[in-house]
Protein backbone atom coordinates (compact mmCIF):
# COMPACT_ATOMS: atom_id res chain seq x y z
CA UNK A 1 0.00 0.00 0.00
CA UNK A 2 1.67 3.44 -1.08
CA UNK A 3 -0.57 6.40 0.55
CA UNK A 4 -0.24 10.06 -0.22
CA UNK A 5 -1.23 12.98 2.47
CA UNK A 6 -4.61 14.91 1.61
CA UNK A 7 -6.24 12.03 -0.23
CA UNK A 8 -8.86 9.84 0.64
CA UNK A 9 -8.54 5.94 0.62
CA UNK A 10 -10.66 2.61 0.91
CA UNK A 11 -9.19 0.33 3.26
CA UNK A 12 -10.84 -3.36 3.06
CA UNK A 13 -9.64 -6.68 3.96
CA UNK A 14 -11.26 -9.78 4.29
CA UNK A 15 -10.97 -13.19 6.49
CA UNK A 16 -8.03 -15.86 4.49
CA UNK A 17 -10.27 -18.25 2.39
CA UNK A 18 -13.36 -16.39 3.33
CA UNK A 19 -13.44 -17.62 6.96
CA UNK A 20 -15.10 -15.24 9.91
CA UNK A 21 -13.21 -12.28 11.51
CA UNK A 22 -15.41 -11.64 14.34
CA UNK A 23 -17.10 -14.14 15.93
CA UNK A 24 -18.64 -12.53 19.17
CA UNK A 25 -19.60 -8.66 19.53
CA UNK A 26 -16.72 -8.45 22.37
CA UNK A 27 -14.82 -8.79 18.93
CA UNK A 28 -16.24 -5.91 17.25
CA UNK A 29 -15.75 -3.73 19.83
CA UNK A 30 -12.17 -5.01 20.37
CA UNK A 31 -11.28 -4.59 16.56
CA UNK A 32 -12.84 -0.27 16.80
CA UNK A 33 -10.47 0.43 19.85
CA UNK A 34 -7.89 -1.49 17.39
CA UNK A 35 -9.03 0.98 14.97
CA UNK A 36 -8.78 3.98 17.17
CA UNK A 37 -5.44 3.14 18.06
CA UNK A 38 -3.58 2.35 14.46
CA UNK A 39 -5.43 4.68 12.04
CA UNK A 40 -6.49 7.83 14.17
CA UNK A 41 -3.21 9.09 14.64
CA UNK A 42 -2.88 8.81 10.78
CA UNK A 43 -6.04 9.25 9.28
CA UNK A 44 -9.68 10.90 9.57
CA UNK A 45 -12.03 8.42 9.22
CA UNK A 46 -15.35 8.96 6.80
CA UNK A 47 -16.74 5.81 6.99
CA UNK A 48 -16.63 2.26 7.96
CA UNK A 49 -18.04 -1.04 8.37
CA UNK A 50 -17.35 -4.15 9.96
CA UNK A 51 -18.90 -7.57 8.20
CA UNK A 52 -18.63 -10.77 10.12
CA UNK A 53 -15.62 -11.98 7.73
CA UNK A 54 -14.63 -8.63 6.52
CA UNK A 55 -14.02 -5.00 6.95
CA UNK A 56 -13.89 -1.34 5.07
CA UNK A 57 -12.59 1.92 6.10
CA UNK A 58 -12.87 5.13 3.78
CA UNK A 59 -10.28 7.43 5.43
CA UNK A 60 -8.58 11.02 5.03
CA UNK A 61 -5.19 10.28 5.40
CA UNK A 62 -3.23 13.35 7.47
CA UNK A 63 0.04 12.29 7.44
CA UNK A 64 1.66 9.17 6.27
CA UNK A 65 4.49 8.60 8.94
CA UNK A 66 5.46 9.76 12.29
CA UNK A 67 9.75 10.30 11.99
CA UNK A 68 11.83 9.32 15.32
CA UNK A 69 13.00 12.88 15.65
CA UNK A 70 9.43 14.03 16.69
CA UNK A 71 8.92 14.32 19.89
CA UNK A 72 5.95 13.33 22.34
CA UNK A 73 6.62 15.59 25.13
CA UNK A 74 3.55 17.52 26.26
CA UNK A 75 1.16 14.07 26.10
CA UNK A 76 0.23 12.29 28.96
CA UNK A 77 0.60 8.23 28.04
CA UNK A 78 -2.56 7.87 27.25
CA UNK A 79 -2.75 10.68 24.31
CA UNK A 80 0.24 9.77 23.27
CA UNK A 81 -0.84 6.25 23.13
CA UNK A 82 -3.94 7.86 20.60
CA UNK A 83 -2.12 10.41 18.81
CA UNK A 84 1.28 8.95 17.96
CA UNK A 85 1.77 5.14 18.30
CA UNK A 86 5.84 3.80 18.33
CA UNK A 87 4.56 1.97 14.18
CA UNK A 88 6.39 4.64 12.30
CA UNK A 89 4.14 4.50 9.06
CA UNK A 90 0.32 4.01 8.49
CA UNK A 91 1.37 1.45 6.28
CA UNK A 92 3.14 -0.41 9.47
CA UNK A 93 0.43 0.92 11.88
CA UNK A 94 -2.09 -1.02 10.02
CA UNK A 95 0.24 -4.12 9.57
CA UNK A 96 0.31 -4.19 13.41
CA UNK A 97 -3.11 -3.97 13.92
CA UNK A 98 -4.58 -6.58 11.83
CA UNK A 99 -1.87 -8.72 13.66
CA UNK A 100 -2.35 -8.13 17.33
CA UNK A 101 -6.02 -8.67 16.55
CA UNK A 102 -5.44 -11.76 15.01
CA UNK A 103 -2.80 -13.05 17.87
CA UNK A 104 -5.66 -11.88 20.21
CA UNK A 105 -8.22 -13.99 18.46
CA UNK A 106 -6.30 -17.12 18.16
CA UNK A 107 -5.71 -16.85 21.78
CA UNK A 108 -9.12 -16.57 22.87
CA UNK A 109 -10.22 -19.27 20.09
CA UNK A 110 -6.99 -21.98 20.63
CA UNK A 111 -6.77 -21.48 16.59
CA UNK A 112 -3.16 -20.54 14.72
CA UNK A 113 -2.21 -19.55 11.31
CA UNK A 114 -3.60 -15.95 9.34
CA UNK A 115 -6.76 -14.63 10.02
CA UNK A 116 -7.00 -11.99 7.40
CA UNK A 117 -5.44 -12.34 3.73
CA UNK A 118 -2.15 -11.60 3.50
CA UNK A 119 -2.59 -8.23 1.24
CA UNK A 120 -4.92 -5.07 2.84
CA UNK A 121 -6.54 -3.19 -0.15
CA UNK A 122 -6.23 0.14 -0.04
CA UNK A 123 -7.30 1.99 -3.10
CA UNK A 124 -7.39 5.43 -3.94
CA UNK A 125 -10.66 7.55 -3.98
CA UNK A 126 -9.74 11.10 -5.43
CA UNK A 127 -6.26 10.85 -6.55
CA UNK A 128 -6.52 12.34 -10.10
CA UNK A 129 -3.67 10.54 -12.04
CA UNK A 130 -6.28 8.40 -13.47
CA UNK A 131 -6.12 5.80 -11.33
CA UNK A 132 -9.23 6.14 -9.30
CA UNK A 133 -11.24 3.22 -9.99
CA UNK A 134 -15.13 3.64 -10.71
CA UNK A 135 -16.69 1.39 -8.33
CA UNK A 136 -20.17 -0.55 -8.53
CA UNK A 137 -21.49 -3.91 -7.44
CA UNK A 138 -22.84 -6.11 -10.42
CA UNK A 139 -24.51 -10.04 -9.33
CA UNK A 140 -22.42 -9.24 -6.06
CA UNK A 141 -19.18 -8.80 -6.88
CA UNK A 142 -17.54 -5.41 -7.05
CA UNK A 143 -16.37 -4.23 -10.01
CA UNK A 144 -14.87 -0.95 -11.69
CA UNK A 145 -17.12 1.12 -13.93
CA UNK A 146 -15.57 4.21 -16.07
CA UNK A 147 -19.50 5.31 -15.85
CA UNK A 148 -18.61 6.86 -12.63
CA UNK A 149 -16.04 9.44 -12.58
CA UNK A 150 -13.48 10.54 -9.75
CA UNK A 151 -16.04 13.56 -8.34
CA UNK A 152 -18.95 10.73 -7.96
CA UNK A 153 -16.63 7.65 -6.73
CA UNK A 154 -16.23 9.15 -2.67
CA UNK A 155 -20.07 8.97 -2.48
CA UNK A 156 -20.38 5.91 -4.35
CA UNK A 157 -18.00 4.34 -1.64
CA UNK A 158 -19.87 6.02 1.23
CA UNK A 159 -22.97 4.57 0.32
CA UNK A 160 -22.08 1.10 -0.35
CA UNK A 161 -20.21 0.75 2.70
CA UNK A 162 -23.18 1.47 4.87
CA UNK A 163 -25.30 -0.83 2.34
CA UNK A 164 -23.51 -3.56 2.98
CA UNK A 165 -24.83 -5.17 6.00
CA UNK A 166 -28.60 -4.65 3.93
CA UNK A 167 -26.93 -6.57 0.68
CA UNK A 168 -25.30 -9.21 2.33
CA UNK A 169 -29.07 -9.99 3.98
CA UNK A 170 -27.75 -9.42 7.52
CA UNK A 171 -30.84 -6.04 8.50
CA UNK A 172 -33.35 -4.54 6.15
CA UNK A 173 -31.93 -1.51 6.96
CA UNK A 174 -28.28 0.22 7.23
CA UNK A 175 -29.21 1.76 10.43
CA UNK A 176 -30.10 -1.55 12.08
CA UNK A 177 -26.76 -3.11 11.81
CA UNK A 178 -24.97 -1.69 14.79
CA UNK A 179 -20.88 -1.84 13.29
CA UNK A 180 -20.67 0.57 10.67
CA UNK A 181 -20.78 4.17 10.59
CA UNK A 182 -24.10 4.66 9.70
CA UNK A 183 -26.05 5.35 12.72
CA UNK A 184 -23.96 7.94 13.54
CA UNK A 185 -25.13 9.96 10.52
CA UNK A 186 -28.39 9.35 11.35
CA UNK A 187 -28.37 11.10 14.92
CA UNK A 188 -29.29 7.10 16.02
CA UNK A 189 -25.77 7.07 17.58
CA UNK A 190 -23.17 9.78 18.39
CA UNK A 191 -19.58 7.63 18.04
CA UNK A 192 -16.72 9.73 17.88
CA UNK A 193 -14.50 7.57 15.62
CA UNK A 194 -15.62 9.00 12.52
CA UNK A 195 -15.20 13.02 11.60
CA UNK A 196 -18.17 14.50 10.17
CA UNK A 197 -16.93 17.65 9.36
CA UNK A 198 -13.99 16.42 7.30
CA UNK A 199 -16.84 13.79 5.80
CA UNK A 200 -18.81 16.65 4.79
CA UNK A 201 -16.65 18.55 2.59
CA UNK A 202 -16.52 14.94 0.02
CA UNK A 203 -19.76 13.69 0.95
CA UNK A 204 -23.35 13.87 1.27
CA UNK A 205 -23.96 13.21 5.08
CA UNK A 206 -27.41 13.81 4.48
CA UNK A 207 -27.95 16.18 7.63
Amino acid sequence: MQFEKGFLYHIYNQGNNHQKIFFSKENYLYFLKKIRIHILPYADIIAWCLMPNHFHLMVLVNRVDYPKSESSEGFAPSETLAKKPPNGTFNHSIGVMLRSYTNAINKKRNRSGSLFRKNTKAECVNCFKGLTPGFIEKDGVTQNSLLITESQYPQVLFNYIHQNPVKAGLVKNETEWEFSSASDYTGFRHGTLINKKVAAEYVNIGE
